[in-house]
């Protein structure tokens, strides 16, 4: 099946540090569960495949410096959707995979099977003191953690076969333990023995995002580039799904985009963005996208101020893809990997 997904990051009030200024709330309301509902329903209803929640120990920079736990945000609202893909990112490094299997698998059952997760390798030493770890900086270091972790991760969302859960009332019997399997991981940092204590997940395996560094190990590569040239050549060589990150500012009809982002670096300026840059009107990112499209499977949208560009988004640039037949709304009743088009794995320790 071939798609063009269309997934958004939707934490915060957008990807410059300024956007609260522009949001259509209080600074004060930024990390209610009002606000995050209203980003995720909108988010949905204009019909993006995923939606993705950064997320990191270390706290964000800029004037807000909260943040709930991605995990926890994505769960929050798996109950008030239907459709779109919930993606919250979890680091590898300092972080014990047994628990993130755990929360994850966690997700997949309340959202009846639309979780992913994007691995994340965090070099900040800060992080590392938060943890109590000791600090890793060499790359790799960071590299085993994040492969050690994914593979830990997986091995425990197989540990039960979809049939390990019997609940035979009348004689009493409800888990198969011949069903139950132990993952035996032995590492640098960390010893896993297993089971899991979460049934398999609704989806068998979760839909994991990495970078091409991952591409052994994930579902979907996140290309990372600057220049639109080099973006596609990277979405051509990746193998798998391979999505291409975009950051977004629109015209608005108050004001020109290059005017937009100009008043928001007025206030603070934004750390150079490691993606490919969009600034300008809708028609010309409906252009961007449908170019992008014939190189790579989809793209994670960065919305400068997520209260101005998502309309914009749901408005006009979504309504044309679907047109046009570049893009699709997910289905509803599906589940991530199937709007993907990625099969149901089947689970490593079942007997065939």
């Amino acid at each position: 099946m071939s798609v063009f997904a269309l997934g958004i990051e939707l934490d915060g009030e957008g990807c410059h540090p300024a956007a609260w200024r522009r949001a259509n709330h209080p600074p004060s309301e930024s990390l209610s569960r009002r606000t995050l509902t209203q980003k995720v329903r909108a988010a949905e209803n204009a019909g993006f495949t995923l939606a993705t929640f950064e997320d990191s120990i270390v706290p964000p920079k800029g004037a807000i410096r909260g943040r709930v736990d991605a995990v926890n945000r994505a769960s929050f609202v798996a109950a008030t959707t239907s459709t779109i893909g919930l993606v919250p990112v979890v680091e590898t490094t300092y972080a014990e995979p047994f628990h993130t299997s755990s929360q994850l698998a966690t997700l997949d059952y309340s959202s009846r099977g639309r979780g992913g997760w994007i691995a994340a390798r965090v070099a900040d030493p800060a992080a590392g003191r938060a943890w109590g770890r000791p600090i890793l900086t060499e790359q790799v270091d960071l590299d085993r953690e994040q492969r050690d972790s994914i593979a830990v991760v997986r091995g425990l969302w197989d540990s039960w076969e979809d049939d390990a859960v019997i609940r035979d009332y009348a004689r009493g019997r409800f888990l198969d333990r011949d069903k139950l399997h132990y993952v035996d991981f032995e590492g640098p940092s960390f010893t896993v023995k297993g089971p899991a204590i979460v049934p398999r997940p609704p989806q068998g395996q979760l839909v994991i995002f990495g970078t091409e560094a991952d591409r052994e190990q994930v579902d979907v590569v996140l290309v990372t580039e600057t220049d639109r040239d080099a973006a596609l050549d990277a979405a051509n060589r990746s193998s798998g799904l391979r999505f291409i990150e975009v950051d977004v500012t629109l015209d608005t009809p108050h004001a020109a985009a290059a005017g937009r982002l100009a008043a928001l670096n007025q206030h603070e300026s934004a750390a150079p963005s490691p993606r490919l840059e969009y600034i300008g009107t809708t028609r010309g990112l409906v252009d961007l996208l449908t170019d992008l499209a014939l190189h790579a499977d989809g793209v994670r949208l960065f919305p400068t101020v997520i209260d101005e560009d998502l309309p914009g988004l749901a408005r006009y640039v979504l309504p044309a893809l679907f047109k046009s037949g570049v893009a699709q709304r997910p289905v509803p009743g599906s589940s991530l990997r199937a709007n993907l088009g990625l099969a149901r794995p089947a689970n490593r320790y079942a007997k065939v």
